[in-house]
This record gives structure tokens, C-alpha cells and sequence, in this order.
């Protein structure tokens, strides 16, 4: 099982920019797939971003072109880059990991605690 901590959430207001991070446990953190999730209120859990073994990237659209996943495989850590935040984007967000590296979005098992955004208008 990989261990995961979020930080970098708060609040913000629109159109202003956060990254997040998440660190990762295991010493193979450079073959996982790792992805970005997030929860708004009264919704269910959705993927927004990737970021697979063989380097390709995913972006739901409705961060599309606004939100960046990277990794520092170095460091075990993921990041998501948020610019011209919405209010719509505010969500617990939650990172996890496929150590399968496959990264389609339900094969991720292992889940970060999350960390709040909130955007204001």
C-alpha cells in the first residue's frame, strides 16, 4: 500500500493560482501512474488529472488548459499546478496512486487523506 499526504490547499480567490503536492511512500514511485481527484459538495469523486508511467498526461476539461500534474520522481512527489481558479473548483481535493502505472481512472487503490481549495468569487 503507498502512503500519501496532501498539502497545499486553502483558500483563494478567483483567479488567483495554488499548487498542490503530494509525497508519496515506496521506492518505485517512478512506475506508478499518479492522478488528481476532487470532490465538490454533494457530487461524487471525479479524476482531473494523470500523470501515467510512460510519461503521458490526462486533463479533464473542465481544468483543461488551467491545471498542470508533474512529478519530481527524486523526491517521491507529485504536484498539480491550479492557475485562474473558479469558484467552481472549489473541492477536497485528493491525489492517488496506481502502482500498475496504467493510470485509467479507476484503477487507482491507494488515496491520499486530501486537502480543501476554496475559491471565492
Amino acid at each position: 500500500q503507498v502512503q500519501l499526504v496532501e498539502s497545499g490547499g486553502g483558500l483563494v480567490q478567483a483567479g488567483d493560482s495554488l499548487r498542490l503536492s503530494c509525497a508519496a511512500s515506496g521506492r518505485t514511485f517512478s512506475s506508478y501512474a499518479m492522478g488528481w481527484f476532487r470532490q465538490a459538495p454533494g457530487k461524487e469523486r471525479v479524476v482531473i488529472a494523470i500523470s501515467r508511467r510512460i510519461g503521458s498526461t490526462y486533463y479533464a476539461d473542465s481544468v483543461k488548459g488551467r491545471f498542470t500534474i508533474s512529478r519530481d520522481n527524486a523526491k517521491n512527489t507529485v504536484y498539480l499546478q491550479m492557475n485562474s481558479l473558479k469558484p467552481e473548483d472549489t473541492a477536497i481535493y485528493y491525489c492517488a496512486a496506481d502502482p500498475s502505472g496504467i493510470g485509467h481512472s479507476g484503477s487507482f487503490g491507494s488515496w491520499g487523506q486530501g486537502t480543501q481549495v476554496t475559491v471565492s468569487s
